[in-house]
C-alpha cells in the first residue's frame, strides 16, 4: 500500500483505496451517525442566535488563474459569531442542546427555545450546570462562549503548547482555563477524568467508548457552514473539496452534507493534516483507526490531534478520496498569499489552520504527478475551508508582517 504514497515539495499524498465510487448513495450506515434531520435542527437553531450571519464565500479568480484551475472559493469563517472560527457553530449548539435536554428532563414535553433559555427563565436549572473539554484553543472558545451565552459554568483543559493568546481568548468568555502536562490527546483523557470525578459534562468534539451523542451534536452544529456554501454555489457542487482534518469532526460534517446534497455529483473529497500529526493519513495505510503519538508539534494547533474521532472514521474511511499531509511552511506561505493577493482578489484573514487548503494547492502546483492524481486541471472548481482568522493575533502578526486590521485596511 505505502508504494502509492507520493511526496514531493513538503506535500505526501495517499489516494484511499477504499473510497466509495462515485454511483455509492450516502447510506442508512451513515445516515444513523449525521443525518439531514440533525443539520436542519442545527441550522433552524444556530440562525435564531443573537449575532448570527452568514459568512463569506470568496471567490478568487485572479489566484485560480494563477494555479491554472477555472474557480477557487474560499469559505471565510473568521467572522463566524465574533470568534473567528467555525468552531463557534459546533461547541456553542453542543451546549445549548445540553441545556435543552436537562430543561425537558424537568419540564416534560418541553423543548426550550434559545429565546427562553437566554431570557433567563430557566436559570435555576442552567445555573447549576458545568460543561468542561480539552482543546487547542478555537473549540474551548466555542464552548466557553456558549456556557457564558446561555448561563450554565465552563472549565476548559489546554495542553502544554497552547499559546497565551489562544488561552485568553478562552478566559475572556468567563471560563476557568487550567494548562495540562502532554499533548492534545493527553488533556483530551483528564478532562473526562475531571468530569467524571466533579459530575460535569464533556462537550467533545471526538467519540469515545460510551461517548458519542455529543460530538455527533458538535458535528451537526458544523453542518450550517456547509448549509450556507451550498446555497452560496447555487447548488452547484465543485470539483473538489480541500479540508483540514484534526480529529475529523469538521470534514465528517462537510462530506456526509454535500454527499447528501449532490451524491453522485458530489465533489473529490481530499483532506489535509500536519506532517507530524497525521492520525487520518497513518489510519488510511492500514485502513483502521491508529494513533499518532509524540508532542504532535506543528504551527497548524487546531489540527494537532493524534487521534482520530470514530463517529468521523464511520463516515471519512470512505467518504475522502485522498489522504494528505502538509508542511508547516507551506500552511505559513498560504497565510501571507491571502494576505496579500494578487491585482483584485480579496484579501483574506487566515490563521495557520485555516489557510492548509491553499497550502497544499500552493505546494501540488509544483509537482505534475500529484496534480495530476488529484484531478486537477482547466476545468477544477477548488473549494476551500478557511476554517479560522487570526485566533492568535500576535503568531498571526509574526507570520504575515502585519496585524489583521492592516491587512484589510
Amino acid at each position: 500500500m505505502n508504494a502509492q504514497i507520493l511526496k514531493g515539495n513538503g506535500l505526501a499524498l495517499y489516494p484511499n483505496p477504499i473510497a466509495a465510487k462515485p454511483q455509492e448513495q450516502y447510506g442508512q450506515d451513515r445516515e444513523e451517525i449525521l443525518h439531514c434531520a440533525g443539520f436542519d435542527a442545527a441550522a433552524k437553531e444556530i440562525s435564531g442566535w443573537p449575532g448570527y450571519q452568514e459568512t463569506a464565500l470568496r471567490a478568487l479568480p485572479v489566484l485560480a488563474k494563477k494555479l491554472g484551475i477555472a474557480a477557487l472559493y474560499y469559505k471565510d469563517e473568521s467572522t463566524r459569531f465574533g470568534l473567528k472560527s467555525f468552531k463557534a457553530l459546533g461547541g456553542a449548539y453542543a451546549v445549548f442542546r445540553l441545556i435543552q435536554q436537562a430543561i425537558a428532563a424537568q419540564h416534560p414535553g418541553h423543548l426550550a427555545t434559545p429565546k427562553e433559555i437566554l431570557s433567563g427563565q430557566y436559570s435555576d436549572i442552567v445555573s447549576k450546570m458545568t460543561v468542561t473539554c480539552a482543546t487547542d484553543g478555537n473549540h474551548g472558545r466555542s464552548v466557553a462562549w456558549g456556557a457564558q451565552l446561555f448561563g450554565c459554568h465552563c472549565v476548559i483543559y489546554i495542553h502544554a503548547t497552547v499559546s497565551e493568546g489562544r488561552r485568553a481568548a478562552i478566559a475572556f468568555y468567563g471560563a476557568e482555563v487550567i494548562r495540562v502536562p502532554g499533548n492534545y490527546d493527553d488533556s483530551v483523557h483528564h478532562a473526562a477524568e475531571q468530569a467524571a470525578k466533579n459530575g460535569w459534562t464533556v462537550v467533545s468534539d471526538t467519540t469515545y467508548e460510551g461517548y458519542r451523542d455529543i460530538p455527533i451534536d458538535v458535528m451537526h452544529g458544523y453542518g450550517v457552514m456547509s448549509r450556507e456554501m451550498s446555497e452560496q454555489l447555487e447548488h452547484r457542487a465543485p470539483t473538489h473539496v480541500l479540508v483540514q482534518a484534526g480529529v475529523g469532526a469538521l470534514a465528517a460534517s462537510v462530506c456526509a452534507a454535500f454527499w447528501q446534497e449532490w451524491g453522485a455529483t458530489r465533489p473529490s473529497f481530499v483532506i489535509i493534516e500536519p506532517e507530524r500529526a497525521d492520525c487520518f493519513f497513518q489510519s488510511g495505510l492500514v485502513g483502521k483507526p491508529v494513533a499518532v503519538l509524540g508532542d504532535l508539534d506543528t504551527v497548524m494547533a487546531g489540527l494537532a490531534c493524534g487521534e482520530v474521532s470514530p463517529v468521523a472514521w464511520d463516515i471519512l474511511k470512505h467518504g475522502i478520496n485522498h489522504y494528505a499531509t502538509l508542511s508547516d511552511d507551506h500552511a505559513l506561505e498560504a497565510m501571507r498569499v491571502f494576505a496579500n493577493p494578487n491585482a483584485s482578489d480579496p484579501k483574506i484573514v487566515s490563521g495557520e489552520t485555516g489557510s492548509t487548503g491553499l497550502g497544499l494547492m500552493l505546494a501540488a502546483q509544483g509537482n505534475t504527478q500529484i496534480w495530476n492524481v488529484l484531478g486537477l486541471n482547466a476545468d477544477s472548481r477548488v473549494l476551500l475551508i478557511g476554517s479560522e482568522g487570526d485566533t492568535d493575533p500576535t503568531i498571526y502578526k509574526q507570520v504575515v508582517g502585519r496585524s489583521a486590521e492592516e491587512v484589510l485596511a
